[in-house]
């Protein structure tokens, strides 16, 4: 899914994830579990997808879990040591990648991207060095088969950031988040003065 290293985590991930899970929603409106996610797909769309689960939770670093979350197979920091949770939501698990088979095909959606630029600028270099096509958005990588996916390069980035880097990315990138925003509120309230000190000036001068 350019603008890969976004600060603003919560509010563009969030958005992009919505738009992932009305997608996938189509395919598998009931599935609960992984299993019966996959268990729901057409063959095809199930052999590859279990392919790419395979390597995830190969190179898959200590500390994440695995399960369904908003509505794709997702793999994150469990509640139990990240309870902040994602967007600082304490009953959502902080996410880290996620995996679905959509209508128009499939979509491996890296969160570990945004604020870890340099994870996502090796990404597309290795990946270039694959020969596959990269068909990419702001973190999300689509397919429509197997042999379109670089499955060494995804197994290796997942690899590269352990839980405890993915929390402090991510609690860094919030941080940045907030900042930008009390700047804009103090920007908005200085205007806001500058304004209204002009219109006093303006009604004191006397008509002439």
């Amino acid at each position: 899914m350019a603008l890969l290293a976004s600060p603003d985590v919560g509010i563009r991930g969030r958005a992009l994830l919505k738009n992932r899970r009305i997608d996938t929603q189509r395919t598998n409106m009931t599935a609960s579990t992984v299993a019966e996610y996959l268990a729901a797909l057409p063959a095809d769309r199930r052999a590859a997808l279990s392919a790419v689960r395979k390597a995830i939770n190969e190179n898959l670093p200590d500390g994440y879990e695995e399960g369904m979350q908003f509505g794709m197979i997702g793999w994150y920091v469990p509640l139990s040591v990240y309870p902040a949770g994602y967007g600082e939501n304490p009953k959502v698990p902080l996410s880290f990648v996620a995996l679905a088979s959509q209508k128009s095909g499939m979509v491996l959606h890296f969160l570990c991207f945004y604020g870890h630029p340099t994870l996502s600028t090796w990404f597309t270099s290795e990946y270039k060095k694959s020969g596959k096509k990269l068909d990419m958005g702001k973190g999300c990588v689509r397919f429509k088969s197997l042999e379109d996916l670089a499955l060494d390069v995804v197994g290796r980035t997942v690899a590269r950031v352990s839980a405890e880097e993915h929390m402090a990315n991510y609690q860094a990138a919030r941080a940045l988040m907030g900042k930008g925003n009390s700047e804009k509120v103090r920007e908005r309230g200085s205007s806001a003065k500058k304004s209204a000190k002009k219109s006093a000036v303006k009604k004191a001068k006397p008509k002439k």
